[in-house]
């Protein structure tokens, strides 16, 4: 410490940190925690993996190691270079280079959580921008700045619903991706909130259950009657929580058209590379009159006394800003950034571009889904209206297909054998061209003559 002056000053005669040194002192941390050594702690890691007996080796030259991760690299095998079929979640899709030349800026690559407005103005106003438009693509009375991803916010959805109806049970239509379930009870399970998953065929809410989670489209690609399950929950008090993919709003109706109460669905489709799984953001919105149990942050404009705009954050529910007990969660890591990329691709698509996006998306899906029907030992077994992915069932386990279409320079899709016999889904995007499709098709068609 120094003083006013510059000069080294000694500490507080009351500041006292308090180390463990002594063995009587890590027995007391120890006896605290519960557990009898150090060792309990970490025994879930394997021995050979523990400091020090972890061996790694000299330092390498930075030239050196720049070389050999570039190597490591180039073994990956991405869409790219493959052709790619394979969705479930991360989508890839077009984006316009004028969104990393605006992403990239250093104004906003290095902004955080824009605590003090007044130093913050640029990314309030493009959270400010976010909102209004998330708002319009899930047709809801208001949007907050972003969440961690989808599967969390409709996870934190889910809590809402519950901290609105003050009633602790969920239910879930059966077609819900079963992943996106795992997340929602990881959020839920901690609170005592159980969730009932709804068998095939069952149409009716009953009990008292405080939400109905959909997806649409759901965990197979099929698109759910959002209207006929919101009625359904409305008529036993609870709300309807949807998780959407946002492509497809350009084309089909909105959660807010069909009476959604909650709406949520994964961001990384506009603008945003799959990157490996992240970094994403997801987008939450709801019906006004439940704004002030939605989680998350909001910003407002407003104009000051002489006429200016100005942006600021208006609505901060978490427990960084409030007292803890009254939070609605604890979502704090700014996603603004990631949350630009999908403002700068939705103001540049604009309403027609994205309109031609879903369109190319659904034409392309639906003449792959056509052409792979037609080969022998291949079937669509999942009836229902779909967007841009669909379940094929395939003549053996998708596994072995998959590996199959990987030597032939073809990235496959997901294996959904656990809810499809020998099921697989597939996923086709603007970015996959005739000549791709005809490709996938082609080799479907040899993989499957060489079975019979």
């Amino acid at each position: 410490m120094t003083t006013a002056s510059g000069n080294p000053s000694r500490a507080p005669a009351s500041f006292s940190p308090y180390i463990p040194n002594t063995d009587s002192d890590r027995a007391a941390m120890l006896a605290e925690i519960g557990v009898e050594q150090f060792e309990d702690l970490i025994q879930d890691i394997p021995s050979e993996k523990r400091f020090p007996k972890l061996r790694l080796r000299p330092a390498a030259a930075e030239l050196d190691l720049v070389a050999e991760i570039a190597k490591m690299a180039a073994q990956d095998q991405h869409a790219g270079e493959y052709a790619c079929f394979l969705g479930a979640g991360a989508y890839r899709h077009f984006i316009p280079a004028v969104i990393k030349r605006l992403v990239y800026r250093g104004e906003f690559a290095t902004s955080y959580t824009p605590y003090q407005p007044e130093v913050a103005q640029g990314t309030l106003q493009t959270a400010f921008e976010f909102q209004t438009m998330v708002a319009l693509l899930l047709g809801m009375e208001v949007a907050n700045a972003g969440m961690y991803d989808g599967p969390t916010a409709f996870a934190e959805g889910a809590l809402m619903a519950c901290r609105v109806t003050r009633r602790g049970k969920l239910a879930a239509l059966a077609t819900v991706s079963r992943r996106l379930l795992e997340v929602v009870r990881a959020y839920t399970q901690p609170q005592g909130i159980n969730i009932e998953v709804l068998s095939d065929g069952e149409t009716e809410v009953r009990g008292d259950v405080a939400a109905l989670l959909i997806q649409s489209p759901n965990g197979l690609g099929v698109i759910e009657d959002m209207a006929r399950w919101s009625k359904a929950a409305h008529s036993s008090g609870a709300l309807a929580v949807a998780s959407v993919n946002p492509t497809s709003m350009a084309l089909f109706k909105s959660p807010g058209e069909c009476d959604v109460d909650i709406a949520t669905a994964e961001g990384q489709a506009l603008g945003v590379s799959p990157s490996f799984g992240g970094p994403y953001v997801g987008l939450f919105g709801c019906k006004g009159e439940h704004v002030r149990q939605m989680p998350g942050r909001i910003v407002g404009r407003t104009t000051d006394n002489r006429g200016n705009v100005g942006y600021v954050l208006t609505l901060q529910t978490r427990e960084q800003h409030i007292r803890r007990e009254r939070a609605t969660s604890n979502i704090c890591t700014s996603t603004q950034l990631i949350g630009l990329s999908v403002t700068a691709y939705l103001a540049t698509m604009g309403k027609h571009g994205l309109r031609e996006v879903a369109e190319l998306c659904y034409h392309k899906a639906h003449y792959a889904a056509e052409q792979i029907y037609r080969i022998p030992g291949y079937s669509l077994p999942v009836p229902g209206a779909f967007f841009h992915e669909f379940v094929v069932g395939c003549p053996v386990k998708p596994r072995s297909i998959n590996e199959r279409l990987l030597e032939r320079g073809i990235i496959g899709g997901l294996d959904v054998s656990d809810r499809v016999e020998n099921g697989m889904l597939l996923c086709v995007t603007e970015m996959n061209p005739k000549e791709q499709i005809d490709s996938l098709v082609s080799a479907l068609r040899e993989i499957g003559a060489g079975l019979r």
